[in-house]
């Protein structure tokens, strides 16, 4: 069933939409690290339907994974959280599957899967000015529902701002963030395995993270860009990916290509030599994309088309906006501005919504455009 989905995805990528989407900004939390972990994200939870969260979930794990195969993740799943898991994120799972009365199996399961398949565009670019900014499409399948548990929260340690992340709820890592006045970060998937599965099976056997709660850790424990560069190049993860970084000053970007134990390669801005800006998707960028999904090329295009004066929250969200690099598995829209922290902006890019549906209330985007506009130009 997996395969018939990423078909569909990578199919879909040539095609312009048959529909309008409906572009809102994402709820948006606030959660204390001061909290014990199993209550940290009640003030989230509180928000949404249990019922609808565990349908969607049994939903989600009976379509991606294997009924043989579930049953063998559940219980390596509980020895995982048990005794090779951070206690703190152990501990934040338990309280979510306490909450929507699932089994902590199931939520960890849910955690791995989500970063099986992240089909994903950034781009990390400097202005003329050498103002750095990082942006994303995030695409995966169950887009439509996925859009509607996506938020963005701040985590706070004694009343301040530690980091900000976007994330689905029911998931406590985080593979979109910004630390305020530091860095942002990204995390693409590298290519896609349809059994996933297997290797999830044969991590949980191990001490390999979560690449996403490597992503939350460098978030907050790097105090800067070369810090998390160094961070996110090492230590053993689940499965192989591509991290997109950007700091606060000029060349400070890059691009870095990772397997399951270690550094495999990295490539950076450099406004001396005319690279202003990376765009990275899911494929090695020493190999050409497969022509069914090539968003590289046009991102690339509009990119130049816009030009190195020209960039902005804005004008990156417009080139993230444009078919195929916007295509019918995009979920949200993330800008990133961490030398500016106050521009960070995720937009729901759904086909459906009923605003009484699970989430609540967002504002439009075009009053998130004009917001984002405003204070770039009074930071500039």
């Amino acid at each position: 069933m997996a395969r018939v989905f990423l078909l569909l995805f990578l199919g879909s990528c040539a095609f312009s939409f048959p529909y309008h989407i409906k572009n809102v900004e994402a709820p948006h939390y606030s959660i204390s690290l001061d909290d014990p972990p199993e209550k940290r994200w009640e003030p989230v939870l509180e928000n949404y339907n249990r019922t609808e969260i565990q349908e969607k979930v049994k939903m989600i794990l009976d379509t991606v994974i294997p009924k043989w195969a579930l049953h063998m993740l559940r219980p390596l799943a509980k020895v995982y959280l048990a005794f090779f898991a951070d206690e703190s994120y152990a501990g934040e799972i338990r309280g979510i599957s306490r909450f929507f009365g699932m089994s902590t199996g199931e939520v960890v399961i849910l955690n791995l899967g989500y970063e099986a398949a992240m089909f994903c565009t950034s781009i990390v670019t400097e202005d003329e000015k050498g103002n750095v900014y990082l942006g994303r499409n995030m695409d995966f399948l169950f887009a439509d529902l996925l859009a509607k548990l996506t938020i963005d929260v701040d985590f706070t340690k004694n009343g301040e701002i530690a980091y900000t992340g976007t994330t689905f709820v029911g998931y406590v890592g985080i593979v979109t963030g910004q630390s305020p006045n530091k860095f942002a970060v990204a995390a693409n998937g590298r290519e896609y395995d349809t059994s996933w599965w297997k290797n999830a099976i044969f991590a949980l056997t191990k001490k390999s993270s979560p690449l996403s709660w490597l992503v939350r850790d460098t978030l907050n424990e790097a105090t800067n860009y070369t810090a998390a560069f160094l961070k996110l190049s090492s230590g053993p993860i689940i499965t192989q990916v591509f991290f997109i970084l950007a700091g606060t000053k000029s060349g400070e970007g890059t691009v870095i290509t990772r397997n399951r134990d270690g550094f495999v390669d990295a490539r950076f801005l450099d406004n001396g030599k005319g690279k202003w800006f990376l765009v990275q998707t899911n494929y090695d960028h020493w190999k050409l994309p497969p022509r069914f999904d090539d968003r590289r090329t046009p991102a690339t295009e509009a990119m130049n088309s816009t030009g190195q004066k020209n960039i902005s929250m804005d004008s990156l969200y417009q080139i993230l906006s444009m078919p195929p690099v916007l295509n019918r598995m995009t979920i949200h829209t993330t800008l990133m501005r961490a030398a500016f922290p106050g521009n960070y902006t995720t937009v729901l890019r759904s086909k459906v919504f009923n605003k009484n549906e699970l989430w609540e209330k967002p504002r439009t985007m075009e009053n998130t455009t004009q917001d984002s506009s405003v204070e770039d130009t009074e930071n500039d």
